[in-house]
């Protein structure tokens, strides 16, 4: 039987904003070590991270406020996630693409393993542009992105949606996401799983490649 990778967008293909902290500050003009808010890499101090992943704000929520914050501090009113990540990373948006990701795509797809991505905000993060700068995502047969379809994770819809567009039952497919909330709407409509560990990207790539078989 065929099988499919799936993929979540953001900190599962790109080193998060948490990350590149230094590269925002240098494409924004500001100050190293402005930016402060390090999500998984620090909930401890950032209260904000600790109540979207309590639910009791949304991820949208989340950048949002960290899109008004950073905005302000460029004299910037940025009303969309995209305003500040092309702010941040449109010089080189190539660079910020985690090397884990290149790997793991490439031996799937040399195995014959169908590759798709599903995203509750690819588009309205990044911008309709940012896929044009990016060209492996010539490799990917499917993108469903809920910019559009408007049925977000962990919505069991928006899984069939994807598993619909690549003709697969879930049991063929594996997903891969850094949000608990979104795993948890994949294990219940029968996908197979990886939680993925943005501090732990290679072991992550890893657990999904083993579970499609391949080594």
């Amino acid at each position: 039987m065929t099988s499919a990778l799936i993929l979540d967008f953001g900190g599962v293909v790109t080193r998060t904003l948490f990350e590149t902290h230094d590269l925002t500050e240098a494409a924004l003009g500001l100050a190293p070590g402005t930016l402060t808010w390090r999500g998984p890499f620090g909930p401890a101090t950032d209260p904000l991270w600790r109540d979207m992943q309590a639910d009791r704000i949304s991820e949208r929520d989340y950048w949002m406020q960290r899109t008004r914050e950073v905005g302000a501090l460029v004299g910037k009113d940025w009303t969309q996630m995209a305003d500040f990540v092309r702010a941040a990373r449109g010089g080189d948006p190539d660079a910020v693409i985690r090397p884990e990701f290149r790997e793991a795509i490439a031996a799937a797809k040399a195995a014959g393993v169908t590759l798709a991505i599903l995203s509750n905000e690819l588009d309205l993060f990044y911008g309709a542009d940012f896929r044009d700068r990016l060209p492996f995502l010539s490799d990917f047969d499917v993108v469903v992105d809920a910019t559009y379809t408007n049925i977000l994770k962990p919505d069991p819809r928006a899984y069939q949606a994807c598993l619909d567009e690549l003709s697969l039952p879930a049991e063929a497919c594996v997903f891969v996401d850094d949000q608990k909330r979104n795993i948890a709407g994949a294990d219940a409509v029968g996908l197979r799983t990886v939680h993925f560990d943005v501090c732990k990207p290679r072991e992550s790539y890893a657990a999904a490649l083993r579970l499609l078989g391949l080594a």
